[in-house]
């Protein structure tokens, strides 16, 4: 009978919050323990290590994948570990011994990442070896330092308050073998005994086949499930800064976004195709196939019951639980008198192209001779795919349009004329619908309109579907 946790970054970033809201706040029963804690870096320190997600700005990684000719890939590194000095600072400074240890943590590490990227940077100087070739390995490598900071922190901070916290270093750092990320899990929980200890394990896990080609950013979250099935998890919970609420509450206001009580995976799914991840859907994928029910909770409102998602729940009736969107999408269309009858053959071409350059396809409409797919990527990537669709396609007529995607989603969407009254309330608020999706499984209808229509979309949708029922504390209350 225990849980497996995750902590976002954000969260993580508040120890006491974490401490007293979470950690002395048991899921189940009164115990302390029988939990274990997936945790991610501190808030912003992956941005600086890789990227940042909102806006790309380049981090340690993107410099050094970026340019072999100068060195502000070291002075980044150099200015991220004051940072982490910083934290540790916040966190233990009434402590000298404490902080001392913590920043000759973080500095062995940071010193043995600094050593391996100056000896790859002079490989690579030369001819005979190519950059491109490590850039995987150098990801993986870096992304780990983030969370092997904040777990071995987490855990020490723990120690000092009493509780029998142990650090749970998935990394894998000066590994000598590789192995499956399933057999590192289970030797590293071998020997720990849930009843009277409280593992802090790092987001990121080593494996032979590398988390970060597959999830990316989502690498955490795989830890997060695997963690889950392999120990037989009674539930999997997350821990946000925020409620999965009925919409953003930054757009229809915090008085009139309702936390979601309860909900299934498809819906997860979906909101997770939209960028706005609940979980990861294949992370999700094993907590659904093993039944584990997957919590996601507020940080800074330990007293809700937050969301429950499960593989079976249908609400009791049909109802719209999440107006979510997208802004910063592309539609890129493709116009070709001669694919009447002959979409076979050109949409395996088209999609070909487009994963080939790692654009996420959000959505896609056809017709006759017209395809449109909906990417979620950036200018400089959409580009080169038109230019590629142009030269694939010498007689075809290839164009593009920043456009939103607005979504209302639920568990059960067999409402009867829905698609009308969605399509009115936008239509009351003034706003041109460029194009609608709907399909057959009844749990999301997708309104494309133009970016700068999108809040407003997402407002007038949430009035016309949400706002106007009761629905008290949280749709549907979860247990």
């Amino acid at each position: 009978m225990h849980t497996i946790e995750k902590i976002g970054g954000t969260s993580m970033s508040d120890y006491e919050s974490v401490r007293d809201n979470i950690v002395f706040k048991p899921a189940l029963a009164d115990n302390l323990y029988q939990r274990v804690f997936v945790v991610s870096a501190y808030g912003g320190i992956t941005d600086k290590l890789l990227e940042s997600k909102k806006n790309g700005q380049p981090g340690v990684y993107k410099l050094f994948a970026s340019s072999m000719q100068d060195d502000s890939w070291n002075d980044a590194l150099s200015a991220l570990k004051l940072d982490m000095y910083h934290i540790n600072e916040d966190l233990f400074g009434s402590d000298s011994r404490a902080l001392e240890e913590a920043n000759r943590f973080i500095n062995d590490r940071m010193i043995d990442a600094q050593k391996c990227l100056l000896d790859l940077q002079s490989l690579c100087r030369h001819g005979h070896f190519a950059l491109d070739a490590h850039l995987a390995t150098v990801r993986e490598m870096l992304a780990s330092l983030g969370e092997a900071h904040s777990a071995w922190n987490t855990a020490r901070l723990l120690q000092r308050d009493g509780v029998n916290a142990c650090f749970v270093d998935l990394t894998g750092w000066r590994s000598k073998t590789h192995m499956s990320l399933d057999d590192r899990i289970q030797q590293a929980f071998a020997e720990i005994d849930l009843s009277n200890q409280l593992p802090i394990v790092t987001g990121y896990a080593h494996s032979a086949d590398g988390l970060m080609l597959s999830f990316n950013r989502g690498y955490s979250e795989m830890t997060f499930s695997r963690l889950a099935v392999l120990t037989g998890a009674t539930e999997a919970v997350i821990h946000k800064e925020f409620h999965l609420s009925s919409a953003d509450p930054r757009l229809v206001g915090e008085s009139n976004a309702v936390p979601i009580g309860r909900t299934n995976y498809d819906v997860a799914d979906q909101l997770a195709n939209l960028g706005m991840e609940a979980i990861h859907p294949k992370a999700a994928k094993g907590l659904r196939q093993n039944n584990i029910p997957l919590r996601v909770k507020n940080t800074f409102e330990p007293e809700h019951t937050g969301t429950l998602i499960t593989g079976d729940y249908v609400s009791d009736s049909p109802r719209v639980e999440i107006i979510a969107g997208t802004k910063g999408i592309y539609a890129l269309e493709l116009f070709d008198q001669d694919m009447a009858g002959l979409f076979h053959i050109y949409d395996p071409k088209i999609v070909g192209i487009i994963k080939r350059y790692k654009a996420h396809i959000v959505s896609k409409d056809i017709n006759a001779n017209t395809v449109t797919h909906y990417l979620s990527t950036n200018l400089k990537t959409i580009r080169r795919i038109r230019t590629e669709l142009e030269n694939t396609f010498p007689e075809a007529e290839v164009d593009q349009t920043k456009v939103a995607i607005v979504s209302a989603i639920g568990s059960d969407l067999k409402i009867n004329g829905l698609l009308a009254q969605t399509a009115q309330a936008i239509s009351d608020a003034g706003i041109g619908i460029l194009s609608v999706h709907q399909c057959m499984r009844q749990v999301d209808v997708q309104f494309v309109v133009h970016e700068t229509d999108y809040a407003n979309a997402v407002k007038a949708l949430h009035k016309s579907l949400v706002e106007v029922h009761d629905h008290g504390r949280a749709i549907c209350l979860a247990s």
